[in-house]
């Protein structure tokens, strides 16, 4: 059956698949227009941590090269546009974890062929400490396969004299432990720890799906307990875990609403692990690694944006298309914990090719 549309300048038939279709379009192009309109205020507003999940969507679903221009031109008001910082990470503790993350070779529950170690030894972490800056590192981390620090307070004042050591050399101090107390954020913060580590990895929905050992809830504990001593807050996700879209918003939301936006937000795209649930999964798509990485800059603009885990699957090109659209840090070194990452020297040719310069120091604190 026709419908009639009257207009002032007559009658006309309209088709029901066309009228429908033009409709639809005239939707499309409203809700294209609020996108626009949310980037705009993004861009011209100061920082904010009252984001909506709506505008997350609408900046998140953007057309990305729109997306990544708005989000390049936020970065410009708020940082170099050509500097970047250069980290490296060492595992301290490897394997052993009781934890069931199940993209992780260092949980006990599943066999990946990863052998269990102890803590290092102080000699050890300097040595690589002081490579790391001989590279151009200004930040070095420090991770340990561990739940939490309940009752390791031997192992604490090991790190804690790890911290010192390498916060002499001049370098920012980062470790990721696993649940922090109150407590041990204080002494570490009394150590000279510049940074901790903790990751909530995914949405707030999607979590329960990946880890059942630790409550999503415990992770911002301990965010809120690093905060509460005075130390910047890492912390970002891990992108290809099987997660949609809207997971990405949910978690983007989560972390641009926290009482103080994270310093710095570690991007990971997900290396397959054999032995491990999620060993099969497929490589997350660049343009969704892209759109994670550009919104995040538009919500989040005064904080360090690093490409972390999987950086080592990403072309030449992927990456400096990354850093234009926002990230603006990366981890250097031949290893990440337990995975492969892109090395001193292949970081170094990058850089120079492409007119990048290391960030000093705390010059993003």
């Amino acid at each position: 059956m026709n419908r009639i549309v009257r207009f002032s300048i007559g009658v006309r038939r309209v088709g029901p698949v066309r009228w429908l279709a033009t409709h639809a379009g005239t939707a499309a192009a409203a809700a294209a227009g609020d996108g626009k309109m949310v980037l705009e205020r993004a861009i011209n507003a100061p920082p904010k941590n009252t984001w909506t999940k709506d505008e997350i969507s609408s900046i998140y679903n953007t057309p990305l090269m729109e997306l990544a221009y708005a989000a390049a031109t936020l970065h410009r008001k708020h940082h170099p546009h050509n500097t970047v910082q250069t980290c490296t990470l060492l595992s301290i503790k490897t394997g052993g974890c009781t934890e069931d993350c199940s993209y992780c070779a260092q949980s006990s529950r599943y066999s990946t062929g990863l052998a269990a170690t102890k803590l290092s030894t102080l000699e050890t972490v300097m040595a690589a400490a002081r490579e790391a800056k001989a590279n151009g590192s200004t930040r070095f981390c420090m991770g340990a396969a561990w739940r939490d620090m309940s009752g390791r307070t031997r192992g604490l004042e090991r790190i804690k004299d790890m911290v010192r050591e390498v916060r002499g050399l001049g370098m920012e101090v980062c470790v990721t432990l696993g649940m922090l107390g109150s407590k041990a954020a204080e002494e570490l913060k009394g150590a000279g720890l510049t940074a901790y580590n903790h990751n909530l990895d995914t949405s707030r929905e999607f979590y329960p799906k990946i880890i059942t050992t630790r409550g999503f809830d415990e992770r911002l504990r301990t965010i809120e307990n690093v905060r509460n001593a005075g130390i910047s807050v890492c912390t970002g996700g891990i992108l290809g875990l099987g997660e949609t879209a809207e997971d990405h918003v949910s978690f983007l939301h989560t972390l641009s609403t926290l009482p103080e936006h994270p310093e710095s937000v570690p991007i990971n795209a997900l290396v397959p692990i054999k032995g491990t649930p999620l060993g099969e999964n497929k490589k997350v798509p660049f343009d969704s690694f892209l759109r994670v990485v550009a919104t995040a800059r538009i919500l989040m603009p005064a904080s360090i944006v690093r490409l972390a885990a999987g950086r080592i699957n990403l072309t030449e090109e992927q990456q400096v298309l990354a850093f234009f659209a926002g990230a603006n840090a990366v981890f250097t070194g031949e290893r990440m914990l337990t995975t492969e990452c892109s090395g001193f020297e292949a970081d170094r040719k990058l850089f120079e090719k492409w007119g990048l310069v290391n960030m000093k120091a705390f010059g993003g604190e």
